[in-house]
């Protein structure tokens, strides 16, 4: 399913703080972030990484949707659109594959992310990949699949490059702005999208079901009150993010 965003920076590296600060305040009862200058370099190069190799699914992605097929008679949009996962399946699972190093970084304490929800989110994109798109046919040549990897790349991208800046003390008002603001239209499509590939694997009488099936159905079924939790999360997310300035000025 599509990422709960963190209103705080989870991938950034908390400020030190000075030593009379951390006798005046309680102890806080996890375990901090490491603040070490090669801690925030490393992550910074992780997640810019991670950015170019988003960016290169989007553009294999798009490379195909828009370019015609000459060998193909009946070549139509509808069509490019069903056969995406013959051009960017295995980048796509492969660039996917490498966000277990976001679970390491939440159990080592690398990063402020929570481990339970950092799991949640790795291990349902995995399984949309691995488990869903890579074992059933169905989910190949669905156009959702097309769908789900365009709003996944573009959200990543946006995602990844923000960390990045903020993390080398320059960050960027313009992602920041579509950080929270894109999720109003990606993340329908993409959670949306990622329901109907599941859809795509279920036979069409549930007297066929076998248990896989009923475990896939109860995905499909359990997909849109999360996305309607997710988006309401979001826009307060949102509030908190982008409205802090326009409350300060008020302040002021």
């Amino acid at each position: 399913m599509a990422r709960i965003e963190e209103v705080e920076e989870t991938h950034v590296v908390p400020p030190v703080r000075s030593a009379a600060k951390k006798k005046a305040e309680p102890t806080p009862s996890s375990k901090p972030s490491p603040t070490g200058t090669l801690t925030k370099y490393y992550l910074a190069l992780y997640n810019f990484l991670s950015s170019l190799a988003w960016l290169y699914v989007l553009f294999l992605t798009l490379q195909h949707l828009l370019t015609p097929n000459p060998h193909s008679p009946t070549d139509s949009l509808l069509e490019r659109l069903s056969t995406t996962y013959n051009a960017v399946g295995h980048q796509t699972a492969l660039v996917q594959s490498a966000a277990a190093m976001e679970v390491l970084h939440a159990a080592t304490g690398l990063v402020r992310s929570p481990i339970s929800t950092t799991v949640v989110q790795v291990w349902s994109r995995y399984q949309l990949v691995w488990g869903v798109a890579y074992v059933f046919i169905e989910a190949q040549t669905t156009p959702f699949y097309a769908t789900m990897v365009l709003s996944w790349s573009i959200t990543e991208v946006i995602r990844y490059t923000h960390y990045t800046l903020t993390l080398l003390s320059v960050p960027s008002s313009v992602l920041l702005y579509l950080r929270y603001t894109t999720f109003y239209l990606l993340y329908p499509t993409g959670a949306g999208s990622e329901a109907f590939v599941i859809r795509a694997t279920l036979p069409a009488s549930p007297g066929l079901y076998e248990p896989g099936d009923w475990l896939r159905a109860m995905f499909f079924v359990a997909w849109w009150p999360g996305l309607a939790l997710m988006m309401m999360h979001m826009q307060a997310q949102r509030s908190k993010a982008l409205g802090s300035g326009k409350k300060k000025a008020k302040t002021e």
